[in-house]
């Protein structure tokens, strides 16, 4: 491996900014009547940002389910965006449970962070952008939780590129995904899993598994102490404002798994999504 490109614009989150504003902007075009439209997801903070931020560009009102749990910086934001954020308890099927509940109560439309085909497909935008500038990349990597971006990136890239090779990285202690593609049938995860990655918590998804399985080249998981440290690389020698969930693609690639693939793959581009950080808990990761 010869080289490495990251995939940045002006505020890492905003990747996902494509995703939900495409899906947003697809609805509203559709709705005869567009003067009380609202909304509904749920997520971990960075899809309830985008989805904020969209939903306050198109008019439209935004709840946003987060787990209580939730870093108090990703509420914040996604408050500062005009969003009304309702927590949850812990666990995917309390997010669904209270998802379910705004919806009815509210009359709110679900888009989903990662099984929506309009999210799948704003993602995916991202490897058009990153191969239009590098297009001799060997393989991309990138996060991977319900597998939106993901799903996105080998529709995309292989599109442009069929024999380029897509990775996803991918916590060891939220590892459904690594053990879906060995067993090749998915397995969701039995329970909220114990991250410092607190945005790739959630288990693959039924729309996006299928695409995964088809397209993704392998699946490699790092341990907390891998995501720390290549945290603290991005931050020290980068100097990039990245959070654990976004530099798991980088540990990935600082693995001997990923050093030890065929020395075909030289030039490697890196999905770095997820810029919040919650100043007040570095002392206890580090």
């Amino acid at each position: 491996m010869d080289e490495v490109y990251c995939g940045l614009r002006v505020a890492i989150n905003f990747l996902l900014f494509r995703g939900a504003y495409n899906a947003l902007s697809k609805l509203v075009d559709k709705m005869e009547d567009k003067s009380n439209i609202k909304v509904v997801t749920h997520s971990s903070g960075n899809h309830g940002q985008a989805l904020a931020l969209a939903a306050k560009m198109k008019n439209v009102q935004a709840f946003i389910v987060m787990q209580k749990h939730s870093p108090q910086i990703k509420i914040s934001a996604v408050e500062g965006y005009g969003a009304k954020v309702v927590l949850c308890d812990t666990g995917e099927k309390a997010r669904a449970d209270m998802k379910d509940k705004v919806a009815e109560e509210e009359g709110a439309i679900f888009i989903s962070s990662s099984q929506h085909p309009d999210v799948i497909a704003g993602q995916g935008t991202m490897g058009v952008e990153l191969l239009t500038e590098v297009p001799d990349l060997d393989a991309i990597i990138a996060p991977i939780s319900a597998g939106g971006m993901v799903a996105g990136l080998c529709i995309a890239a292989k599109h442009l590129k069929p024999d380029i090779k897509i990775f996803a990285a991918e916590p060891l202690n939220a590892d459904d995904t690594a053990k879906s593609f060995a067993a090749k049938e998915r397995i969701p995860l039995p329970g909220p899993p114990n991250t410092i990655a607190d945005g790739l918590k959630a288990s693959v998804g039924p729309n996006t598994w299928p695409i995964i399985k088809d397209n993704v080249e392998d699946v490699i998981t790092v341990t907390e102490e891998e995501i720390i440290k290549a945290t603290k690389l991005m931050w020290e020698r980068v100097k990039l404002c990245v959070e654990p969930s976004g530099a798991v693609p980088v540990a990935a690639v600082l693995s001997d798994k990923f050093k030890a693939l065929p020395p075909s793959i030289k030039k490697v581009g890196i999905i770095l999504s997820g810029g919040n950080l919650d100043l007040s808990k570095l002392s206890t990761w580090f």
